[in-house]
């Protein structure tokens, strides 16, 4: 199982370290860079603000689908039909509640027709999150890798012809990227709902009301674990936008950062997209997992730790980089947001462990908690720290549920501690804190960046905590 893992990360690593960061690096930098901070900032306010409400479009069906495919595959071709229809009804609800909480915190009429796009985009994103689950959950990872970039890459084709190719002449708007994305998404997912209709035949869409409620009921905590989650990881730079006069401004500066940790965040989440049908299946079938667990989390959190404290310590030479505006700003708020992809890489390795093994009303209460911390920390520091403050509010949730999700997987699922991974992990952590101070000190710019990421894989492999020779011995068997 655990050759059967690392393969297709690897091919889920290429496929999105060739397409992804191009996208976040290429394309929606330098998107900000042509309409500017402010007007880049309400945009993002917006996108986030869609997606407070986006429970509503999945209410937990695409990880209660995924993880009752990958332990009862035969039950996928009867349940098709009847989540389509019962998505449909959902996708009404969310435009409802979307709509109405937009007017009461008064968006201008502008602002309101531009969310009413990224209402599309999200249902388009659901659906193909759904169609994508059900790969996942019979196990056709590398399918599931393609449509994994699918999306993206046809946004890249198309945003490459508006901001370069002059496809519509005139000044570049935002709005014509998020028309991109409309037809991005929604081709993604018309080509999976394409693809599941040629292997599992056309089903019978409609509105099973027993079948609805029997599915809603058991994927309420599913739903409202995503709710909970979305609210504390989303909602820094609504607040940003609404509580200060320049909030348009600081939002497009916390943008700047959090893109770029929301692009890493990409690559952690691959690992939870294969972890959690694999972990499924084996808590169910009673199987050993605690190599994969332990192989997993070294690899994750070792990656983590290198992106996270290498981009921090070159944070301004990041962002001078790749953006034109406020780089001093979002250089302080980036320095903080990528050290919290750390604690998020810790996430997506044992929460992903306890929502297969069904342990939802312990993580409820931690992401109960971590959004009450997360608002009130933002409440606080926004005022008087702007976007550096939101990053501040962000680091210390992210750590505080990590730490709680941690805690949690060894008291629920019976897990014995890996301390020989652990040694190793803390040897590469200090050993890579020394030697990047070092080469800070003494080369500045990309180029030092470049070298101190260089260094990090080689401390990695030094130290173990990259296992590169147990990765060619499991490669060299044969299946």
């Amino acid at each position: 199982m655990k050759k059967i893992f690392f393969s297709n990360l690897i091919l889920l690593i290429i496929l999105n370290v060739v397409i992804k960061p191009f996208f976040i690096l290429g394309i929606d930098a330098a998107v900000q860079n042509r309409v500017g901070a402010e007007n880049y900032g309400d945009y993002f306010a917006l996108l986030n603000f869609s997606f407070l409400f986006n429970i509503l479009l999945d209410f937990g069906i695409t990880n209660y689908n995924t993880r009752n495919i990958a332990q009862s595959p035969n039950i996928l071709k009867k349940h098709i039909g009847p989540i389509i229809g019962l998505k449909t009804v959902l996708f009404l609800t969310y435009i409802f509640f979307t709509i109405g909480s937009g007017l009461i915190i008064g968006y201008s009429d502008d602002q309101m027709g531009l969310l009413k796009i990224f209402m599309l985009n999200q249902f388009f994103v659901a659906m193909l999150l759904y169609f994508r689950s059900n790969f996942s959950g019979l196990h056709l990872f590398k399918t599931d890798a393609v449509f994994s970039v699918l999306d993206r890459l046809l946004l890249i084709i198309l945003c490459s012809g508006l901001l370069w190719g002059n496809w519509i002449p005139g000044t570049f708007k935002i709005e014509w990227f998020v028309w991109a994305q409309t037809i991005s998404y929604g081709v993604a997912a018309i080509s999976a709902f394409i693809l599941t209709l040629v292997h599992h035949g056309i089903p019978k869409i409609r509105i099973n009301r027993q079948f609805s409620f029997v599915i809603l009921r058991q994927s309420l905590p599913y739903a409202l674990l995503i709710l909970l989650m979305m609210f504390y990881n989303r909602i820094d730079s609504v607040m940003l936008e609404r509580m200060l006069e320049d909030g348009k401004i600081e939002a497009g500066i916390y943008a700047q950062g959090f893109r770029l940790l929301d692009a890493v965040n990409m690559f952690a989440l691959l690992f939870a997209g294969l972890l959690f049908p694999i972990f499924a299946r084996q808590l169910k079938l009673k199987q050993a997992f605690g190599d994969l667990l332990s192989s997993a989390s070294l690899v994750l959190m070792t990656c983590a730790t290198a992106i996270g404290i290498c981009c921090s310590f070159y944070a301004y030479d990041i962002m001078n980089f790749r953006y034109h505006e406020h780089i001093q700003a979002s250089s302080w708020t980036f320095s903080v947001l990528i050290i919290s992809f750390i604690p998020i890489s810790l996430t997506y390795i044992y929460g992903t462990l306890l929502t297969a093994n069904g342990s939802l009303k312990q993580l409820n209460q931690m992401a109960f908690v971590g959004l009450i911390v997360n608002v009130v920390l933002n409440y606080f520091l926004i005022p008087y720290l702007g976007a550096f403050g939101a990053a501040v509010a962000t680091l210390f949730t992210q750590t505080l549920t990590a730490l709680i999700q941690l805690y949690l997987a060894f008291k629920i699922i019976p897990i014995r501690p890996n301390y020989a991974a652990l040694k190793k992990y803390v040897a590469f952590v200090l050993i890579l804190i020394f030697a990047v101070f070092f080469v800070k000190k003494y080369i500045v710019g990309i180029q030092g960046f470049i070298i101190s990421g260089a260094i990090s894989i080689f401390i990695a492999i030094a130290t173990g905590a990259l296992p590169f020779k147990e990765a060619i011995k499991l490669f060299s068997k044969e299946k």
